[in-house]
């Protein structure tokens, strides 16, 4: 099984991921890692703590000489902004924020609870997302993540392939397949600045060169709509997730949702084996199970709830009263929540593929993988 876990707070010492189940054999380039850990501070409408931090990855176990063991790895972001020691409590909660419900259920304080809660805690989300790429890549499985509305306005992304398509994402200043909105929605972020105010938005993530399979129909928990449905929810922020069609699957009859198969003997050496959709409302799955059509995944980000124009709130000692606490925080952090919920994908599908085809080490991966796509040509 491939798992991980993260540890760390916001402003405390550092952050780490630890990386179970990953396969002995694959060559890991922290310098990739590297690269989604600055998209992630990037994107307009981020605050000062980005300016403060240069996150880069320090792997610190289950290497040797570049080259993963099978080990547990250690992945680790350590804080520029360390100062948690000098920090006061908050004494009014924050609407939107695991303030209140936290402080109370571990009967303590607010700062003990925002800590672990802050989205900064994703760094390492994404290092561990990136990591699995690049096992991912060792099976021609691609994934993009890329911003589809913000703030209320749609950005219709544009068709191509992946390569086109990542680097017209990595020119748009919000994450976008559309550049030429780009200018109207800074704009856009700016007035919300201006106005003290937070926007939401959604993001997209598509996943290509999946095989059959992957995920299962046979019991609730290991179905793979579920199992991304859940690291997807679990980002901070993220109030909804869609798998292809989405809810707009439950306002249209049967035959205008469901994707009619095809067969193509000329694509038979691919991945799908020949087995074709003219449309892809499922968005890749049926039965909690990858259909070899690619994986579509949208998650719907509500607005940062720390506000420079602070909302209504309470002082905890009076329970009188009061505008809730600030915070440094974003304006605008849709386009870095995109580079978050492509690295979590990414990582579930990496999880699924060893539970498919074995995790003790890649050349034995990539053995399993050519027999079964061996077989299920010849069934």
């Amino acid at each position: 099984m491939l798992r991980y876990w993260t540890a760390g707070e916001s402003h405390g010492q550092t952050l780490i991921a630890l990386v179970d189940g990953f396969p002995a054999g694959v060559e890991v380039d922290p310098s990739q890692i590297d690269v989604e850990l600055r998209r992630r501070q990037g994107g307009y409408g981020r605050g000062g703590r980005q300016r403060i931090e240069t996150d880069e990855v320090q792997v610190r176990t289950g290497i040797w000489r570049g080259t993963t063991l099978g080990s547990p790895i250690v992945l680790e972001v350590v804080n520029r902004d360390y100062k948690l020691e000098r920090l006061e409590d908050l004494p009014r909660p924050r609407p939107g924020h695991a303030d209140l419900t936290g402080s109370i259920k571990y009967l303590g304080s607010i700062r003990g609870i925002l800590e672990r809660s802050s989205a900064r805690e994703t760094a390492v989300r994404v290092a561990a997302g990136a990591l699995a790429k690049q096992l991912l890549a060792h099976f021609g499985i691609t994934a993009l993540g890329y911003v589809v509305e913000l703030g209320g306005e749609r950005i219709d992304p544009i068709e191509g392939d992946y390569d086109t398509l990542r680097a017209i994402r990595d020119q748009s200043e919000i994450y976008s397949l559309n550049p030429e909105r780009d200018a109207d929605i800074k704009q856009l972020i700016d007035a919300t600045r201006k106005a003290g105010d937070t926007l939401g938005g959604v993001m997209e993530v598509r996943v290509d060169g999946l095989p059959f399979g992957l995920g299962t129909h046979a019991q609730w928990d290991r179905k793979l709509d579920g199992r991304l449905a859940q690291a997807v929810m679990a980002v901070q922020a993220i109030k909804g997730v869609e798998i292809g069609m989405g809810f707009e699957a439950a306002r249209l009859p049967g035959s205008k949702v469901h994707d009619p198969i095809q067969y193509d003997a000329a694509q038979a050496d691919k991945p799908h084996m020949g087995y074709i959709r003219p449309s892809n409302n499922a968005g890749g799955l049926e039965g909690g199970m990858t259909n070899g059509m690619p994986l579509i995944v949208r998650a719907a980000k509500k607005p940062i709830s720390t506000l420079a124009k602070p909302l209504e709130s309470i002082n905890l000692e009076t329970k009188e009263p009061d505008t809730a606490s600030y915070e440094r925080s974003d304006v605008c952090a849709v386009p870095a929540a995109s580079v978050i919920v492509e690295s979590v994908v990414a990582f579930e599908i990496a999880a699924a593929l060893v539970d498919k085809f074995g995790g003790d080490s890649l050349p034995e991966m990539q053995a399993r993988y050519e027999l079964f796509q061996k077989m299920a040509r010849e069934r």
